[in-house]
């Protein structure tokens, strides 16, 4: 991938979770793209109320991964990260 296709992508992934932000907002958390890789996996880390939410697994797959595989379908996967290294 050259550097403009890969400022592309983040930006189209920026933008699809900007459509969820506001929902993840109201409840007192966030999200942040930690890194995507070069075989196009999104690593996202969930943050404030996100990070212990006994929701966040669905969270993940019916907002996030949604969101972005709708947005960019050659995404090939959507992992979390963990905010405690």
């Amino acid at each position: 991938m050259t550097m403009s296709s890969d400022t592309a992508i983040y930006e189209q992934v920026e933008s699809s979770l900007d459509t969820i932000r506001p929902y993840l907002k109201a409840d007192g958390g966030d999200i942040e793209i930690v890194e995507i890789t070069e075989d196009l996996v999104v690593r996202v880390r969930l943050l404030g109320a996100c990070e212990s939410c006994p929701m966040s697994f669905m969270t993940m797959k019916a907002g996030v991964e949604e969101s972005i595989r709708s947005a960019i379908p050659q995404i090939k996967g959507i992992e979390t990260v963990s905010a405690v290294s």
